[in-house]
């Protein structure tokens, strides 16, 4: 642990690993009810898949603004101050009765959500090195996963009642932002440590176009996660399964499945290097695509979704390492941002680009495009060849990184 003693305060990890659950809380909450929505407002697909990803585009602007602000002034306020903002703006949902309302609420609640996105990936990333950050980098994704199980699980128990109902879940952000801000350690920033160099985040990505690689993945990981989130209920309502807490049930078997492989996530990367791992990731998604979207049973289509679980649960501590890595701790909080960006953009077109297809034709063929996407994605990562960044250390004091 690099950040002195204060890091090891027994309510740091928890309070991290807590927030991070809010990420896929983000629009796991609402997908038990979001057919339910669809009918009560009379919304088209796309529209309805627009409810459940719209923060995604307050999130890609934010993002670059968050991460400058946690490189300039450290993590502990810009992190506590969006879980807060989280939770007001996620809570607000439980009053909105209309289209609009709900829409203009989902592209403030981003705002909150590029903070908790880039505030406990950086926060972890400069609290840990070694064995010991793929060790909690697994349990993070391990704790997302289970995000993914308990949240989607309650929303869907108490979405019975009313729709509505599930957006109080969000309102946890609000006494989880006021613990961050009085018991995490304070890192610091450029702007408090003297002769700390501010560095630029667009001419970094000149000098490691890795970087840009990295960013394509999550982008690509995020369309397929949304497309399976969105489009997996009105699949099994195809074959007869509607009730929201069946839905939510069968929904969160990608995080069962995601939270194994972070538990044993330090294992797999002290044995497999990062191209197999990843490579390994697309395969499962072109599996898990393809059966999907094939099958007409119940039993299979949680199948298919374990299979995509497994894939994301290396893909998230994997990509956001390997990012941490290749940006030097100057620029770690912007390179991190940029991650939500590409991330969260990715969620926001995926409904645009997979709602008018399915809309055309059907939900099968929405999947079978998705299983062709992966497909293009392994194919990129059998001709690519991925270092370990670690090994080979940014320099700090880079001659581009001046302030200008």
């Amino acid at each position: 642990m690099k950040a002195a003693t204060s890091a090891g305060r027994s309510a740091v990890l928890p309070i991290l690993l807590l927030a991070s659950t809010l990420t896929v809380m983000a629009g796991a909450v609402i997908a038990p009810v979001l057919e339910v929505i669809r009918n009560d407002l009379g919304l088209s697909g796309t529209a309805a898949g627009m409810i459940l990803t719209a923060h995604g585009l307050s999130i890609a602007v934010a993002s670059p603004v968050v991460g400058w602000m946690i490189d300039r002034w450290g993590v502990r306020v810009p992190l506590a101050g969006g879980l807060m903002l989280y939770g007001v703006a996620g809570g607000a949902g439980v009053f909105t009765s209309s289209y609009p309302a709900l829409i203009a609420g989902r592209i403030a609640f981003g705002v909150g959500a590029a903070a908790v996105f880039a505030g406990t990936t950086v926060a972890l990333l400069s609290y840990y090195e070694g064995e010991q950050r793929d060790r909690v980098m697994g349990w993070r994704s391990t704790a997302i996963s289970l995000g993914g199980v308990t949240w989607p699980l309650l929303a869907g128990a108490i979405g019975g009642f009313s729709w509505h109902a599930p957006f109080a879940i969000y309102l946890i952000g609000v006494p989880l932002g006021l613990a961050g801000l009085l018991m995490l350690p304070d890192t610091g920033g450029t702007a408090t440590k003297a002769g700390t160099p501010r560095g630029r985040i667009l001419p970094l990505l000149g000098r490691r176009p890795a970087l840009l690689g990295y960013y394509g993945l999550f982008v690509a990981a995020s369309v397929l996660l949304y497309g399976l989130a969105v489009f997996v209920p009105f699949r099994l309502a195809e074959i007869g399964i509607e009730k929201p807490f069946l839905v939510a049930l069968i929904s969160t078997t990608a995080s069962v499945t995601m939270s194994l492989i972070g538990f044993g996530y330090a294992k797999l990367r002290s044995s497999l290097g990062y191209s197999t791992l990843l490579r390994l990731s697309a395969l499962s998604w072109i599996l898990a695509f393809a059966l999907v979207g094939t099958t007409g049973h119940a039993a299979l289509v949680v199948v298919g979704t374990g299979l995509f679980g497994l894939g994301m649960g290396i893909v998230m501590p994997a990509v956001t390492v390997l990012i941490g890595d290749t940006a030097p701790p100057a620029l770690r909080g912007q390179a991190t941002a940029l991650s939500g960006t590409a991330s969260f953009a990715g969620q926001f077109v995926s409904p645009l680009m997979l709602g008018p297809l399915v809309d055309s034709t059907s939900v099968k063929t929405g999947f079978l495009a998705c299983a062709g996407l992966a497909t293009v994605l392994l194919l990129a990562l059998l001709v690519v060849r991925i270092t370990d960044p670690a090994l080979s250390p940014v320099a700090e004091d880079e001659p581009e990184q001046a302030v200008a």
